[in-house]
């Protein structure tokens, strides 16, 4: 554990102010004042870019090599108003710790450091705008590292694994049009809940014998919509749905026969099949050189290897550009209550999680002789 006990509790204030100035993406304007004005506290600059996010370089005695940290920033919005029911209030929490730690032994840093702290993680992006802005070249970034508060495995603990990690997902939107008549008369009209039915079982049969079984992937429909009356034949079905998969081969042979089924639906049952696929985010693919290394600083008996999970995280934006490494930090805890999952409306976490992190990311500042 850190030893630095003043440190310590900043970082507990900062997350106690952080979670009760919830904010959801693109909105975080509160959140984002709040670490300007402590980083304008401990003299580190920092860039603006995209009304909210916050980017700034510690640069090192050599500057030869350039490390980034990410945390993103915003909250879930509930009926209660936004909520960080998804740790980013921790996230953020850390690694301001972090650059506390480099600020009071800035003599000390050999490589440069770049900090950023990321709106709208939850959607739509906001890695993905900070790229576009250029923030990579801008800061001529090397390698990255990001971690989540994750409640299903222990505290204490660390989860991660080589290669992909976190899956590739897209939303599905599909509107059928068919023909409204006379339950009684169902000959006259156009059937849109036969043809929604039929078209549901259709697209199961995709992973099943379009993907291969070596291959992960999901294809779920989530939301069907339609009809108005128990004796009126429904005209107009919407249906919405999410694909998770990690390679991007399998994930477009999973559009095109999501479309190819719309296709044929039509045909069948010769009604209009309206089907719109968003693109969200690519999969978390943690670099193999990177993990080898973080994997040195982890006590054996603390290190998890988990197997690839189907949420998704933006942090791949950033993979996409330079070597990067995602892990999962243990938040479960039984005894203290912490047992809740991830955007659950009762999530908490136990502090100790936070010096948890930090201690992470100071440890592997230190096995790469970043700082000694």
């Amino acid at each position: 554990m850190i030893k630095n006990i003043p440190l310590n509790n900043k970082i507990n204030k900062h997350r106690k102010i952080l979670n009760s100035i919830a904010e959801i993406g693109r909105k975080e304007f509160k959140t984002s004042q709040y670490i300007k004005d402590y980083l304008d506290g401990i003299n580190i600059s920092y860039k603006e870019y995209l009304d909210t996010s916050i980017v700034g370089i510690i640069k090192g005695n050599n500057g030869d090599k350039t490390i980034a940290f990410r945390a993103d920033m915003d909250g879930l919005l509930t009926d209660e108003g936004p909520k960080h029911l998804c740790g980013h209030d921790g996230h953020m929490s850390i690694l301001l710790g972090l650059i506390e730690f480099i600020s009071i032994n800035k003599e000390k840093l050999k490589d440069n450091i770049v900090f950023i702290f990321q709106q709208a993680e939850e959607g739509p992006g906001g890695a993905n705008g900070l790229i576009e802005a250029g923030i990579v070249k801008e800061y001529n970034i090397d390698e990255i590292y990001g971690l989540h508060i994750y409640p299903d495995i222990e505290t204490g603990y660390i989860g991660a694994r080589s290669g992909y990690f976190m899956a590739q997902a897209g939303d599905i939107d599909i509107d059928i049009y068919a023909k409204s008549g006379h339950g009684a008369m169902p000959q006259n009209g156009i059937d849109g809940v036969v043809a929604a039915s039929n078209l549901v079982i259709n697209l199961q049969t995709i992973i099943s014998r379009n993907v291969s079984p070596v291959d992960t992937a999901v294809l779920s429909i989530g939301v069907i919509n339609g009809g108005i009356r128990r004796n009126i034949i429904a005209e107009n079905i919407n249906l919405q749905g999410t694909i998770r998969t990690f390679k991007p081969e399998v994930y477009n042979k999973i559009k095109k026969r999501i479309l190819e089924v719309c296709k044929g639906i039509e045909v069948l049952h010769n009604c209009k099949v309206d089907l719109k696929i968003r693109d969200d985010y690519p999969a978390v693919n943690n670099d193999k050189k990177l993990y080898e290394e973080f994997i040195q600083i982890v006590d054996k008996d603390r290190l998890i290897q988990l197997d690839p999970l189907m949420i998704s995280e933006d942090f791949s934006y950033y993979q996409k550009e330079v070597p990067g490494l995602f892990f999962m930090l243990g938040a479960r805890n039984i005894e203290k209550g912490f047992v809740n999952g991830l955007h659950n409306i009762n999530f908490d976490f136990d502090e100790d999680v936070l010096r948890n992190g930090l201690e992470i990311f100071i440890k592997l500042l230190k096995h790469k002789k970043s700082i000694s």
